[in-house]
């Protein structure tokens, strides 16, 4: 077996293996599309090949901006279109791709890699832990009422944070350029969120609204006349109203652009794709069940390549110090590290001293955008606590600003 890099020669090939390891044809692009793998990067991709030189596994990886705790962007490659053919599966073509494209990161000075699973059982053995999660909401149109808000609700409460703006109802075709604007400034605020670069959108390449697929698209404009906000969905005939991602730049965006969607006329229900777990809309219902929780599951999944790097590169948002003993099975390395954290910086050396926590580096990747508890994981058995200390300090080092969220699929 050769691993080799691929070239834009190889697209076609590398496409079609891609398609045969996952038992799947190719479908034809969309219209005004050039289809979802017209994004890879060709130069960051890898091709295994058996001894006769057929290809028998792909893996790449996109060159992203992802945005951690404390608003910093840093770059990180998102790993993709990993797959071996059935034919060759369990043999090590996996493991030995997944070793040298770790290699290769790493030499081009990256310190982060994400991914989004398809199978939750086959990334973590690589160093992968699940580190932001999402949720699909269906609400039924006949409950879709919002309440008051309470805090406003006594007649001599002034309405703070109400809506003086408007919503524009436009056509996907005509709203590309709005959307990777109000895109750009929401993911550069929202931890764990990932860029979309200016090609995804030119080719047309991932998912609606990404993807040039017929869509309505709602826009909210601020009181300006700024698009803060937006709503892809469409409405089958049965009266489903599917909402692609729904991004607002504040609470009073997204409530306005809500508001419109639970409005709309023939909808039965309208179901919200890609939801945050902790999302406020159901405390917005005047019914608190009507939301019903339907995919409830992972979403972005981190590495970290270079610890140190990766623990310096976020914000911090409590002063504390904290000794932290890494294992990463996968690549047999090992290290100890004292993180000292002092107004929002962190400074992270090795060092000698007993352990606070031990832990796999899959699940220092769960816990590094503070969408996981480290606390959680001391319960479940994956992190030791060597003191009782020491979880308490690390889930309040380890917190965000606000829980991560990524809506990007690639």
């Amino acid at each position: 077996m050769e691993i080799r890099p691929t070239t834009d020669e190889d697209l076609d090939v590398f496409v079609d293996t891609l398609h045969a390891a996952f038992g799947l044809i190719p479908d034809p692009p969309a219209e005004g599309s050039q289809g979802w793998w017209s994004a890879f990067e060709m130069d960051r991709g890898l091709l295994a090949t058996a001894a006769d030189g057929r290809p028998i596994g792909t893996a790449g990886a996109y060159s992203f901006e992802l945005t951690l705790p404390g608003g910093t962007l840093a770059p990180a490659a998102g790993v993709t279109a990993v797959g071996v053919l059935p034919s060759h599966r369990r043999q090590g073509v996996l493991s030995t791709m997944m070793r040298h494209q770790i290699a290769e990161l790493r030499a081009r000075g990256e310190f982060l890699s994400v991914l989004l699973a398809s199978e939750a059982l086959i990334y973590r053995r690589f160093g992968y832990g699940p580190a932001t999660y999402e949720q699909r909401l269906t609400v039924p149109r006949h409950q879709a009422a919002l309440a008051l808000p309470r805090a406003h609700a006594a007649a001599d409460a002034p309405v703070t944070g109400s809506d003086t703006g408007s919503i524009e109802l436009l056509r996907r075709a005509e709203s590309g350029k709005i959307l990777e604007e109000v895109y750009d400034r929401y993911r550069r605020t929202q931890p764990g969120a990932l860029s979309r670069p200016p090609r995804w959108w030119a080719l047309g390449a991932g998912q609606p609204p990404v993807s040039p697929a017929p869509r309505h698209i709602a826009v909210h404009r601020d009181a300006d006349g700024t698009p803060d906000g937006y709503a892809s969905y469409v409405r089958d005939k049965a009266g489903t109203l599917t909402v692609d991602e729904t991004i607002a730049a504040n609470d009073t965006a997204f409530t306005a652009l809500a508001r419109f969607l639970l409005s709309h006329d023939l909808a039965t229900q309208v179901v919200f794709k890609h939801f945050p777990p902790d999302h406020p809309l159901r405390w917005q219902l005047e019914d608190f069940r009507a939301a019903q929780v339907g995919i409830d599951t992972d979403w972005l999944w981190v590495r970290l390549l270079d610890v140190p790097r990766a623990l310096t590169a976020r914000g911090w948002f409590t002063d504390g110090e904290l000794v932290l003993d890494v294992h990463d099975p996968f690549l047999g390395e090992h290290g100890r590290h004292l993180l000292t954290v002092r107004d929002g910086r962190a400074d992270c050396a090795p060092t000698d001293r007993e352990p606070d926590l031990s832990l796999d580096v899959s699940d220092l990747g769960s816990i590094y955008l503070g969408g996981t508890t480290p606390s959680t994981l001391v319960r479940a058995g994956h992190i030791r606590a060597h003191h009782s200390g020491a979880a308490p300090l690390a889930d309040a080092l380890f917190r965000a600003e606000r829980p991560p969220h990524c809506l990007h699929w690639f």
